[in-house]
């Protein structure tokens, strides 16, 4: 007959760890923090494992061992937990490759990977680590720790660890496994809306990467038009004349594959012909967009007729591209961006008046933009008021901009200074 694990022995030997195996558990948490970094912010749940849910453990897994291990704990891989909770499904394989690159890992389960969608059981990464070094405890601990400690770090999504969390309740905690069939079908089917929703949520973040390309490429064309500008009022010379923005040529790239059908995917495509310099054809979209049935809502024809306005700046059609900014305008009275894009449209017609009209009421509605002051700067110096330009190119310095032609405005409003004006 096999002895029986003598409990309270097995309880003082695990107390006796608990305040190192806190330790330990700070220092990883820490160690993770400052490894784990990425785009998206995880958040952190830590436990060290009760002795009563350790006891129940030891006693299905390792009962033999517990009841002739007098001497030393009995070690499971469990007992130091530490969860990192991700906001996306594609955060779950950068933690994964982090953990991998810079600690010690002795396994890796993939738990749920294989169920079937008629099962309702939680997925999760789990990792086993080799206690980092400088993690274990500063001094010599009596007893010593036992060869085989590792920590468990799991791996989720939000809503994986909320249904982790429910299914731990529910089933596993109270040790109800429902034999009901429609009780079965309705556990089944939340698992199954979580985990769609956790697809749904990674296509949308897929989708916002996509357009943040998008508008960044097309935003700087637009800028980089604005600044050949500039540099004829600066002076500015580079390699015998103005900048010149980098060419776009429609065949460097495949088209994007984007289906057709939404909003969204129009979108995309006409801002990716708009970035490839196609400008006739991300026109004839966003005018698809604008004049579809149902009209679409204000905001979204707000923000179409900026970007088809900013299509028409590039092709120097001016007087459209004025026409769509103002449009966008009344679509989106806040819409300070096109009203903006206007100003400079104005700029460049060299009607300053009106451009100082248009930042001037761009920053009453958002202060904080330092290029609005930078122009608005530029236009007074047009107008000879440099009192009012030197203003702004403070304004624009204050707020963080850091730009080579407002330096040379600058220095050209000091020497307008020297000179008396």
């Amino acid at each position: 007959m096999t002895d029986l694990p003598n409990k309270k022995e097995i309880e003082n030997r695990y107390e006796e760890y608990r305040p190192v195996f806190t330790e330990i558990l700070q220092k990883i948490e820490k160690s993770l923090k400052s490894n784990l970094v990425f785009a998206s912010n995880p958040t952190y749940k830590t436990r060290i494992k009760s002795f009563g849910s350790y006891y129940k453990k030891i006693l299905r897994q390792k009962a033999e061992e517990a009841a002739s291990n007098t001497e030393s704990l009995v070690t499971l891989t469990d007992m130091i937990g530490i969860r990192v909770i991700c906001p996306f499904v594609e955060d779950l394989a950068v933690v994964e490759d982090l953990i991998v690159k810079k600690y010690s890992v002795k396994e890796i389960e993939r738990k749920g990977a294989n169920q079937s969608f008629r099962e309702f059981g939680y997925e999760s990464v789990h990792i086993l680590i080799d206690i980092p070094e400088d993690c274990k405890p500063t001094v010599n601990v009596e007893p010593p720790l036992p060869e085989k400690l590792v920590a468990e770090i799991q791996v989720r999504t939000i809503l994986q660890d909320a249904w982790a969390e429910v299914e731990h309740e529910l089933i596993y905690k109270s040790e109800f496994n429902p034999f009901d069939k429609p009780l079965r079908r309705k556990l089944a089917s939340i698992n199954a809306s979580l985990t769609l929703a956790d697809i749904v949520f990674q296509e949308i973040r897929d989708y916002q990467k996509r357009l943040q390309i998008e508008l960044g490429t097309r935003r700087n064309t637009f800028y980089e038009k604005a600044d050949d500008y500039s540099d004829e009022v600066l002076e500015v010379k580079a390699q015998g004349g103005t900048r010149v923005a980098p060419a776009t040529e429609a065949s460097s790239e495949p088209p994007m594959p984007f289906s057709k059908g939404s909003i969204d995917d129009l979108v995309l495509s006409a801002l990716h012909e708009h970035n490839m310099g196609n400008f006739d054809r991300a026109i004839e979209i966003y005018t698809q967009i604008i004049t579809s049935k149902p009209e679409p809502p204000a905001v979204v024809l707000g923000v179409i007729c900026k970007h088809r306005g900013m299509a028409y700046f590039a092709q120097n059609l001016y007087d459209k591209a004025l026409e769509d900014f103002k449009k966008s305008e009344e679509y989106d009275p806040k819409s300070f961006r096109s009203i903006y894009y206007e100003g400079i449209v104005y700029s460049v017609q060299d009607k300053n008046r009106e451009a100082i009209e248009c930042f001037d009421r761009s920053l009453a509605i958002e202060s904080f933009q330092s290029h609005v002051y930078y122009r608005r700067a530029l236009a007074f110096y047009n107008l000879g008021e440099y009192s009012s330009a030197m203003k702004d190119v403070n304004n624009a310095y204050n707020l963080g901009m850091k730009d080579k032609d407002l330096d040379e405005l600058k220095a050209k409003l000091i020497k307008k200074f020297d000179m008396g004006m």
